[in-house]
């Protein structure tokens, strides 16, 4: 956790994040990109698709004032002694978090989100659901304010498929770094349930040559995938809930669904996305 990329709209769920992320950079000795996107209007882009961001005075007036919000944000002390690249860019907001990460080389992002229900979560989402899904590299977000960010109990959810073990070796990691618990668990539901010799035969091929010793391996029975994760997390009193994802996208992602996008909208704790390996 070198470089930290931390999107801002400038709200409440962003500095949330904001301040999660300073107090990661401080642990862990990171630089942190502070980026805000700037969404021009369809009309505001020539016909080929590219902004004429630099003749109007509109591009100007929201540059100006994106500046202006970002000289008061970095004043605030909890970012005092802190590297920080603060960056303000005209482009879809998805578009550009995806583009920086990628430019600056960064290897983890953290964002606010406020969650979404009924027929805005299905139509509409958010950018930070679109981050989780597409994301390569982890992805952590938060919702509320968290004046000490500690990670003593971490929940990853996993299906024990061979699939997944390249990225669960990066949830290893990733818990050793935080010094955390980690919790691994597969939930059984009636629709797809499997029994527990099935389950520890999988088991067997998913933990072979992975070594690590400060964990903790349950299987919970509940309605859903989505709902046996949060009970689980609750159960244990998890400060971290974590999954992977694979990076659906179109039609595929309307039919399929996707848990990690469930979890951050409806998980009060943090949660934290791992891409798939294909």
């Amino acid at each position: 956790m070198k470089k930290i990329l931390v999107p801002t709209d400038f709200s409440e769920q962003a500095e949330n994040a904001l301040k999660v992320a300073a107090q990661l950079a401080k642990k862990y000795n990171a630089e942190i990109y502070l980026l805000h996107m700037i969404e021009l209007p369809a009309d505001m882009s020539n016909p080929v698709g590219e902004t004429r961001s630099n003749d109007l005075p509109e591009a100007l007036f929201f540059m100006k004032l994106a500046k202006k919000k970002f000289t008061k944000l970095l004043s605030a002390p909890y970012l005092s002694g802190l590297k920080i690249h603060d960056t303000v860019e005209f482009n879809q907001a998805f578009d550009g978090i995806m583009d920086s990460s990628k430019k600056h080389g960064c290897d983890f992002i953290v964002m606010g989100s406020q969650g979404a229900s009924g027929f805005k979560e299905m139509f509409i989402g958010s950018n930070t659901e679109k981050v989780v899904r597409t994301s390569e590299i982890p992805v952590l977000v938060i919702k509320n304010e968290h004046p000490t960010f500690e990670v003593k109990n971490f929940v990853f959810a996993t299906n024990l498929e061979e699939q997944g073990k390249s990225t669960f070796q990066k949830v290893v990691d990733f818990a050793e770094f935080m010094n955390a618990r980690l919790f691994l668990v597969y939930v059984n539901t009636a629709n797809e349930f499997i029994t527990s010799e099935a389950i520890e035969n999988r088991l067997e091929k998913y933990m072979e040559n992975l070594n690590f010793s400060n964990n903790e391996f349950q299987v919970y029975n509940d309605d859903s995938v989505e709902t046996g994760i949060l009970n689980f997390a609750r159960k244990v009193n998890a400060d971290l809930v974590g999954i992977a994802t694979h990076g659906r996208k179109g039609l595929s992602h309307f039919f399929n669904g996707s848990i990690s996008e469930d979890l951050v909208n409806h998980a009060n704790s943090p949660v934290i996305t791992f891409k798939l390996k294909k």
